[in-house]
């Protein structure tokens, strides 16, 4: 955290004057290890939690105005909106993401009698594909949840996050991005079954590796990008594979399955997508039992598979991904390295083993630079919390 809670209380005060009765709370992002785009196709992620994220501070008012500041984006000034006037606008900026969670809980029948002055502060890298907006979402929800008296599980904060990035942002992400945020464990990742929402923690034991994230700086922008699309062409695979089999999601195929029937997808585009949503999957289901076995080798090398799908059959990934992936795969000591997110840019993920964290991000910095005129950042991250109260 780069603001301590006592400098975030002072900046508080001299945006919108005292700080009696303000509370502070974090949402992480997260980094998903295994098992990319399968959450809108019914199918199984491995996120897990970061201890880099989102911190919140709110006090009640007693009109109907909400008021926003982000540190992070002082230029815009006092953002201020109406409880009565919950509606998106380019104007808004970054507040499209909280006012969309407000205006959520009112849909779903939890009354917000009063608005709220808001300060946030985020330390997540911007467009870095590590869920800066659904830690923002989340961080949010519970803090109207505890502001307002609502009884509402951390699952159905990150429901409500997710309803209101696809219904008030237009984004149609799936469930992952929130469900870590709120549901986050440190020192273990989450194994999400997306068609039911049963989960598991997943002990993530690397005596002798890290997990080491890698910036491409090349920022993603998911709501303008390809990333609607393709739900939509996994949306038409799985109609066509619906007249063939009685599956309610691509989740529900084995690779087997969908080889014997992938001749009814029509378009070969969609054909690419769905086989990726399949593979994915299994190849999750597959990579979460090699560490629960401490096989450590076989869930790099199937995270190596999954960037090769991300490229190839998914088509989400982009030069610069693919040069920091193929640079990590050729160095000693990389376990495994692909892109991770939502794709279009952001990051790697990469297990790499403890002596070789240095020669990794020297031999990847400098080999990234040449390929590509532009700098990489590196995080080497903990596995944190999901979301909570912080005084």
């Amino acid at each position: 955290m780069a603001l301590s809670i006592h400098e975030l209380k002072d900046t508080f005060t001299q945006v919108f004057g005292g700080s009696d009765d303000v509370k502070v709370y974090f949402a992480p992002g997260r980094v998903n290890l295994i098992g990319e785009h399968t959450d809108y196709n019914g199918g199984h992620v491995f996120p897990c939690a970061l201890t880099i994220g989102t911190y919140g501070l709110i006090r009640k008012r007693e009109d109907r105005t909400i008021r926003f500041y982000s540190i992070n984006f002082d230029k815009m000034g006092i953002v201020t909106t109406s409880l009565d006037d919950l509606t998106p606008s380019k104007q808004a900026g970054w507040t499209n993401y909280p006012k969309g969670v407000f205006w959520t809980f009112e849909k779903r029948g939890y009354h917000i009698p009063t608005g709220a002055d808001i300060l946030i502060y985020g330390d997540i890298p911007a467009g870095s594909g590590l869920s800066s907006s659904a830690s923002l979402e989340v961080l949010t929800g519970i803090m109207l949840r505890d502001t307002y008296g609502f009884d509402i599980s951390m699952t159905d904060l990150a429901l409500i996050g997710q309803y209101s990035e696809n219904n008030f942002n237009g984004m149609n992400c799936g469930i992952m991005d929130q469900f870590a945020s709120a549901n986050g464990k440190k020192d273990c990742a989450i194994f999400l079954d997306t068609a039911t929402l049963d989960f598991e923690y997943a002990p993530i034991k690397l005596p002798t590796a890290k997990i080491v994230i890698t910036n491409s700086n090349v920022k993603h922008s998911l709501v303008g990008s390809a990333y609607n699309d393709r739900r939509r062409e996994c949306e038409t695979a799985l109609k066509n594979l619906q007249t063939v089999c009685d599956i309610k999601t691509l989740g529900d195929l084995t690779e087997a399955e969908f080889e014997a029937h992938k001749d009814v997808i029509s378009d070969p585009i969609c054909l690419k997508r769905a086989k990726h949503a399949v593979y994915e999957n299994q190849r999750t289901i597959r990579a979460v039992s090699a560490l629960k076995e401490n096989n450590i080798e076989e869930f790099g090398r199937l995270m190596n598979e999954t960037h090769v799908s991300l490229r190839d059959d998914f088509e989400v990934s982009c030069k610069e991904t693919d040069v920091l992936a193929e640079l990590a795969w050729s160095i000693p000591g990389v376990i495994g390295s692909r892109i991770t997110g939502g794709g279009f840019g952001g990051c790697t993920v990469s297990i790499v083993k403890n002596e070789s964290v240095d020669t990794f991000i020297e031999t990847v910095k400098k080999g990234y630079k040449e390929q590509t005129g532009l700098d990489a950042d590196f995080y080497v991250v903990d596995i944190g919390d999901g979301a909570r109260e912080l005084s």
